[in-house]
């Protein structure tokens, strides 16, 4: 008994500390801060009912001391019970079994008031177990079994190597509370409190992983072009600044011809087809060399890093295989692409080399328009 105070003592101070932690907390929803509270109020009026039943065991009229085990035998299974409201539920089916034994163990408890079932007193005016504390026992244990249930069906919602960690506070307070039943050594609200504070670090830990994995997709969305699938306008704009601005370095300006004749006579369907084809096309030849990006509606551009005299090879390669494309709202693929290189324009800022690819792009859409007899505005 003189090492159970010192550890009541310990158990409350370790639920202020943490409620100051959710209360400091501001990643932490409302709803949830009160949830907390609520918990780590419980398992210190738990632990104390506990305490005072020892402490005045004898000491006092059996009336007030069968009152003080009464809230013990409440509290106790309530304490175990409550950790499955901090977590994000599928299904209410476990909260309400858990809830439904709770209450037929209050309904028991408040009878057992005026009987001797769950305890009785000798002579010295002690306490012990009465003719039906069994019961008690196994409505405890069924909230032990539900909640180890839950524990498993939340696991489930994180990858398999992030949830040992959840299984291994479960295990932890199961095995503290077994202890104490096996020992009659009272460490059960220790195990308990150690627990929830795992518990609390385990939920800041994920939710931070799950907010960075939100950042990323976010981040993801922004730079990806939706329909091709390759970097955007904005990826674009972003990596400009951050290029390796040397000798090697090539920009590739690339349109598609006849975009515009695709989507009038086939349809918008041909003429996304064509996009993602282009995509495809420009990543398997460029790729290797640098990062392909959609920069509007049928313009690509590649900022890539390219020995200069494999510049016109490439340039053909991507023709090649544009001319051997073949979809099926559209069977036919055609490019124009050009090209500027910091080793050929020294002197030029990374706009400056853009706007000359392009400038040569367009020079090879014009001979293409013109050698179809096409009109571009139209075409």
């Amino acid at each position: 008994m003189r090492y159970f105070t010192p550890l009541v003592i310990l158990v409350w101070l370790a639920l202020i500390v943490l409620s100051i932690l959710v209360f400091e907390n501001n990643r932490i929803r409302k709803e949830r801060k009160g949830v907390l509270f609520l918990t780590y109020a419980v398992v210190a009026l738990a632990a104390l009912a506990e305490w005072l039943g020892l402490m005045l065991n004898g000491k006092v009229s059996t009336g007030l001391l069968k009152f003080i085990k009464f809230m013990d035998y409440i509290l106790t299974p309530v304490a175990g019970g409550m950790i499955v409201l901090q977590f994000k539920k599928e299904t209410k089916i476990i909260e309400r079994s858990i809830f439904g034994v709770l209450a037929v163990n209050f309904i028991f408890q408040f009878i057992s008031l005026f009987t001797n079932w769950m305890v009785k007193f000798n002579e010295e005016n002690k306490y012990e177990h009465g003719s039906l504390y069994i019961l008690y026992i196994i409505m405890y244990f069924l909230v032990i079994i539900l909640t180890i249930v839950e524990f498993g069906l939340f696991g489930r919602r994180f990858r398999k190597k992030n949830r040992l960690s959840l299984y291994s506070i479960l295990a932890f307070v199961v095995i503290g509370v077994a202890l104490q039943m096996i020992t009659d050594i009272r460490i059960a609200y220790v195990a308990l409190t150690i627990a929830l504070a795992l518990l609390f670090i385990h939920h800041s830990e994920f939710s931070q992983l799950s907010a960075d994995d939100k950042i990323e997709e976010q981040k993801i969305l922004i730079t990806i072009d939706p329909l091709t699938g390759i970097a955007n306008r904005y990826s674009y704009e972003q990596d400009l600044g951050s290029i390796d601005f040397n000798d090697d370095f090539v920009v590739f300006s690339v349109d598609i011809n006849g975009l515009k004749r695709a989507n009038d006579n086939f349809g918008h369907k041909a003429g996304d087809e064509l996009i993602v084809g282009t995509a495809e096309t420009i990543t398997s030849v460029f790729g290797k060399y640098g990062k392909c990006y959609r920069t509007g509606g049928d313009e690509f551009i590649v900022l890539a890093h390219v020995n200069n005299a494999k510049i016109e090879d490439i340039l053909h390669e991507l023709t090649r295989k544009a001319d051997r494309w073949s979809g099926k709202e559209i069977k036919e693929l055609s490019l124009s692409a050009g090209a500027a290189s910091k080793k050929e324009f020294p002197d030029y800022s990374i706009d400056e080399l853009v706007g000359e690819a392009d400038q040569r792009m367009y020079k090879i859409k014009s001979e293409y328009y013109l050698s179809h007899h096409l009109d571009r505005r139209t075409h």
